[in-house]
């Protein structure tokens, strides 16, 4: 029966398909985290927002594609009336004398208790994790951010560079 084997073959390639889906996904889906069997991400015990806003620096990071051809990164945080925080990231593309780039958005604290634990909004509704992972408890002169499935990271620092023994020091603790 012609019917019968076209709906065999048909089937047979669904079947072939899923099992193909079932093995990439989780490759594709999960995160350094999952991927690595990792203890969940710590934060720091608490954050003192007031003396987080302002201008930091990005002295490394991880590479992301929506920072492609960037230098000389710098994210500013001024709080709100409404209690939420504007985001102003700006970078040169291409170099120093490059052309400056801008991308405005918002992040809202979601852990309370520690300030630690925000999110990051640069298109409309989608939010995106912004966890504070080490912070200079003294002077606030560094900061790291990271991302609970380590698929994201930056060093930031209130200055364009950063000591190599202090950057030396973040490195081992990010171990």
């Amino acid at each position: 029966n012609p019917t019968k084997a076209l709906v065999m073959t048909s089937l047979r390639s669904t079947l072939a398909g899923l099992a193909v889906l079932a093995v990439l996904a989780p490759a594709c889906a999960s995160s350094t985290t999952e991927r690595e069997s990792l203890p969940p991400l710590a934060t720091v015990e608490h954050v003192d927002l007031s003396r987080y806003l302002g201008t930091w620096y990005e002295i490394a990071s991880y590479p992301q594609r929506f920072q492609a051809g960037c230098t000389a990164t710098t994210a500013t945080y001024s709080l709100r009336d409404d209690g939420t925080i504007d985001v102003l990231n700006r970078c040169r593309k291409g170099g120093l004398d490059g052309k400056l780039d801008e991308a405005k958005g918002r992040a809202r604290v979601v852990d309370e208790v520690t300030q630690a634990k925000l999110e990051v909004s640069f298109f409309g509704p989608f939010w995106g994790d912004y966890w504070i992972i080490d912070l200079d408890p003294e002077g606030y002169r560094y900061a790291v951010v990271g991302h609970p499935g380590r698929d994201y990271l930056w060093i930031l620092s209130r200055e364009p560079t950063l000591a190599p023994d202090v950057y030396d020091a973040i490195l081992a603790r990010l171990e």
